[in-house]
């Protein structure tokens, strides 16, 4: 209420009197309306805190406004009459039945989805494929760094959850660290593989659940084990579903009992060399020996004759238990210019599955992938529906939960085998999320809580074409040599259609104890020749200097006749012989101008400000900043 002030006159402090009284009457029923609002928004929160933190967004975005008629309902204290008065009867596009049906009848449709349609959103900007999960999450750690870190970070801020990351001695001024809720130094870079120490975080910090990124703990069976064991969610599947996916020739066995073809080879792990000769005549070369245990290109050796088989196992065999703590190998029949497809999959708890379409990720060199695209231009509607519903069946045999990756090779004759499946989201998803206009990022974390699929298949649309380069931090031109530094000037591109995935900036160091990965550079068209048009455009107005990096090579490859008619394969950097056209393109170290020198030894010295000013009871006197500015400035630095 307010209060009035005493006044040196009677007649003016009557006045004075008079006005707050009538005031204060005229202000009563607001108060009153505000407690009963405040009330039923506290009962809201505290019921059904995902809703509540939906409409919370939607009111801060000014997508919707409280009516009038919301202090004057006798339902204000139910969730039902506060939206069916004041809000789904102001929506333009619901009528009254509708209403009646969504309250009372809910349907297979979204119910968030429905809402965001009578708000008049654009559908086409994102759409959702869960419904409400129950909202448990208010904390995730994110046991990650660099990129897909940051996009998790930007996932949990829009769902409305806070986000803990976790970061080495180096990083501390890292993208990473500076937009996440709160973060955590682990000390060395081999901590983002100490599970005890990343759980004991996340129990530390009161976290829900964590999110384990791709790569490092991603698909490590004993870091989900310990999180069920300490009451953590791993977003992700169960931890017997990764071990079991996780071990190839399992996987494998697994996708045969679900009638999804698989590559002749044997059906168990090799127990030695000589084991693997033997297999391999039966199958006849060439073949290809794979890591039981891994995935990503390691522990691979392909043999074309007998003679080449003993030392090719070797090989395999320590750079599989290097990579991943178990020297298991398998061996299969190798397919000679097969093209990679993959397909994105959605389940849920509730035996829900669909898939969002497919990316060609044939453009390889060493088993990496280098360049995704969506959809593949080597499948027809027919091929693509088929090899859909074979990665569809196969998960729902095997009961498979969250999101994840069924990936084929597929022969000249069109037949496509199952190779592996990825338990985790994977680097090149956001080639997925450009042609269906999904956060594959929210949905994984929404499928943790509980979420149900809101979608059939039939409403998965692909809409236009997307192509994603990795910029990566090395030397094309010298067999892919690792280029650590620091990134002395980071300008990226823009424009339609351009979405640059990063946690790189002006002054970033690359580690050369981490991935070289700088930026996922993804571009969408309305058909695929408008994409690679974007693509060359943005790989040209990228700028990065300082280390070395990749774009050379994907410039090429966009240039060759064969990648600009779709015909590409596995083997499609050799057929093209475009390490050797890379080789011949190998600049000289270039003199660097004499603004470049200024602009490093700027960053230098500001970093370096940065630091001392830091430090404890040391300040920077601003005139000899000042000072060292207006030297660089007048060009004091001679070359």
């Amino acid at each position: 209420m307010l209060k009035g002030k005493k006044l040196v006159s009677k007649s003016a402090s009557l006045r004075r009197k008079l006005v707050l009284d009538i005031i204060n009457r005229a202000l009563k029923p607001l108060e009153s309306m505000y407690i009963a609002l405040a009330g039923s928004a506290k009962k809201t929160k505290e019921m059904f805190p995902a809703l509540y933190r939906h409409f919370e967004e939607l009111i801060k975005q000014h997508i919707i406004t409280p009516g009038k008629s919301i202090f004057n309902s006798s339902k204000i204290g139910g969730m039902g009459g506060f939206i069916t008065t004041n809000v789904m009867k102001r929506l333009p596009h619901i009528d009254e039945a509708q209403i009646e049906e969504i309250l009372g009848n809910p349907s297979n449709k979204s119910f968030l989805e429905i809402l965001t349609r009578g708000f008049g959103i654009n559908r086409d900007k994102e759409k959702t494929y869960t419904k409400l999960g129950n909202g448990s999450f208010k904390r995730i750690l994110i046991a990650n760094r660099g990129e897909i870190a940051l996009r998790i970070i930007r996932a949990c801020r829009e769902l409305g959850i806070e986000s803990i990351a976790i970061y080495s001695d180096e990083e501390k001024d890292s993208l990473v660290v500076k937009f996440a809720d709160k973060s955590y130094n682990i000390g060395k870079p081999k901590n983002y593989l100490n599970i005890k120490k990343i759980v004991e975080i996340a129990k530390q910090s009161e976290c829900d659940a964590i999110h384990p990124g791709y790569g490092f703990l991603s698909e490590n069976p004993k870091f989900a084990r310990l999180c069920e064991k300490r009451g953590i969610k791993f977003i992700g599947p169960s931890s017997r579903m990764i071990g079991k996916l996780g071990n190839k020739i399992e996987a494998k066995n697994a996708m045969l009992k679900a009638n999804i073809p698989v590559i002749e080879g044997v059906k168990e792990d090799l127990k030695s060399k000589r084991h693997a000769l033997r297999a391999a005549r039966r199958s006849g070369f060439p073949v290809i020996l794979k890591a039981s245990a891994g995935g990503g290109g390691k522990g691979m050796r392909i043999v074309e004759r007998e003679e080449d088989v003993f030392n090719a196992y070797e090989s395999a065999e320590k750079e599989a238990l290097n990579s991943f703590g178990s020297s298991s190998l398998y061996i299969e029949k190798y397919l000679e210019e097969p093209k990679h497809i993959e397909f994105q999959i959605l389940a849920d708890r509730h035996g829900n599955v669909i898939h969002l379409g497919e990316r060609d990720c044939s453009i390889q060199r060493r088993h990496q992938k280098l360049i995704e695209e969506a959809p593949s231009p080597a499948l027809d509607n027919e091929l693509r529906e088929l090899m859909g519903a074979a990665a569809v069946n196969a998960i729902t045999a095997i009961g498979y939960e969250g999101a994840g990756t069924v990936e084929f090779l597929l022969d000249k004759n069109r037949n496509f085998y199952f190779i592996e499946m990825n338990t985790r989201i994977q680097v090149e998803h956001g080639v997925t999320e450009m042609v269906t206009n999904v956060d594959l990022i929210k949905e994984q974390i929404k499928l943790a809580e509980g979420a149900k699929l809101a979608y059939n298949q039939e409403d998965i649309k692909v809409e236009g074409h997307a192509i994603e380069c990795r910029i990566n931090a090395e030397d094309p031109s010298n067999n892919f040599a690792p280029s650590p530094g620091t990134v002395v000037n980071y300008l990226p591109p823009g424009g339609p259609g351009i979405r640059i995935s990063s946690s790189c900036h002006t002054g970033c160091r690359i580690l050369p104890q981490f991935d070289s990965l700088i930026a996922l550079l993804i571009c969408h068209g309305r058909t695929r020749h408008e994409a690679i048009a974007r693509m060359r455009r943005a790989l040209d107005e990228f700028i990065i200097e300082g280390v070395k990096t990749t774009t050379p090579f994907h410039k090429l490859v966009l240039s060759k006749r064969q990648f600009l008619k779709g015909n590409v394969a596995t083997s499609f950097i050799e057929n093209n012989m475009i390490m050797e056209e890379m080789k011949g393109l190998k600049q000289k170290k270039e003199a660097l101008p004499k603004e470049k020198k200024v602009l490093i030894v700027t960053t230098a010295v500001a970093q370096y400000l940065v630091k001392k000013q830091d430090a404890p009871g040391k300040k920077i006197n601003p005139w000899v900043m000042a000072a060292r500015q207006e030297a660089l400035n007048e060009g004091s630095l001679e070359e």
